[in-house]
């Protein structure tokens, strides 16, 4: 008989949603912002969200002030999980020079751990709706990485709508081990498109069998665009451990690993899934 649990328990995993609303084109008063509302958090959670573009907004025009991986910002996210002992991750505008990909701005999430370490993730899907595709380049392929127990695969945004993209995979030489065990999205989601959110964040939980965080923006930004927020954290049967109403406000959730185990034990869909390769 097949073994399909976990190769080892997952401890819990606790996951904070910072609900915020998002200032104007002003990394210096985002940063503050942020980290006020986060300060509480420590020694309560194991990883924080941040929305997508947390120190501008999102903006085609910010291209003009992104900063480099040596910027105020990176070392920002680096000191705030250093202070929370937690992770600290989100989105913002990163010029990167040279390389494969020739360079540019790219909305680069930025997964920071207390021992310094720092993880990346270029967007890899750009809003061709509002013109991203035309300012920004593109990101390439998708991350995992472990944290505290957990495999996380970080995405932001439009990437929401590719379910290929972040489709879990199985993998047979680690029996029981799927890619990932927690789905992140930090986002700027309008509230014209907000069914479309909280839908597919559902949708990406349970086709995955794993948990789902996604972080969305409140606020009216400068560009006259609204968000309701609606950041929730949920469960593999689709269902919210977490939801924030349309409010500026700061939820923490604990994720069971035991739970989760059991429920790709008991509902192993992952042996009958399409065997692919993601480019």
């Amino acid at each position: 008989m097949t073994d399909t649990t976990s190769p080892a328990p997952m401890q819990d995993l606790r996951v904070s949603l910072v609900q915020g609303d998002t200032r104007w084109h002003d990394p210096a008063a985002n940063r503050e912002y942020y980290a006020q509302r986060m300060a509480p958090l420590h020694g309560i959670t194991d990883l924080v969200l941040l929305p997508e573009t947390f120190t501008s907004g999102f903006s085609n025009d910010a291209i003009d002030q992104a900063e480099t991986m040596d910027g105020p910002t990176v070392a920002w996210i680096r000191g705030q999980a250093r202070a929370l002992d937690a992770a600290v991750c989100g989105s913002v505008q990163l010029r990167v020079e040279g390389g494969a990909s020739g360079g540019g701005v790219y909305n680069r999430l930025l997964f920071a751990t207390p021992d310094g370490a720092l993880r990346h993730y270029d967007k890899r899907h750009l809003f061709r709706y509002a013109g991203e595709h035309e300012r920004y380049a593109a990101g390439g392929p998708r991350l995992v990485l472990e944290w505290r127990g957990w495999r996380i695969c970080p995405l932001v945004c439009y990437d929401l709508r590719f379910p290929v993209f972040s489709r879990n995979r199985y993998d047979e030489e680690r029996p029981g081990a799927l890619d990932y065990d927690l789905l992140l999205y930090v986002a700027n989601w309008p509230s014209p498109r907000a069914h479309a959110w909280r839908t597919l964040l559902r949708a990406r939980a349970i086709e995955n069998l794993c948990y789902v965080a996604g972080l969305n923006r409140v606020g009216t930004d400068g560009s006259g665009h609204r968000y309701d927020g609606d950041s929730a954290v949920i469960d593999f049967l689709g269902e919210a451990q977490s939801e924030c109403a349309d409010a500026e406000v700061v939820a923490t959730a604990t994720l069971r690993g035991d739970r989760l185990g059991e429920h790709r034990a008991r509902f192993p869909a992952m042996l009958d899934a399409d065997r692919f390769s993601l480019e």
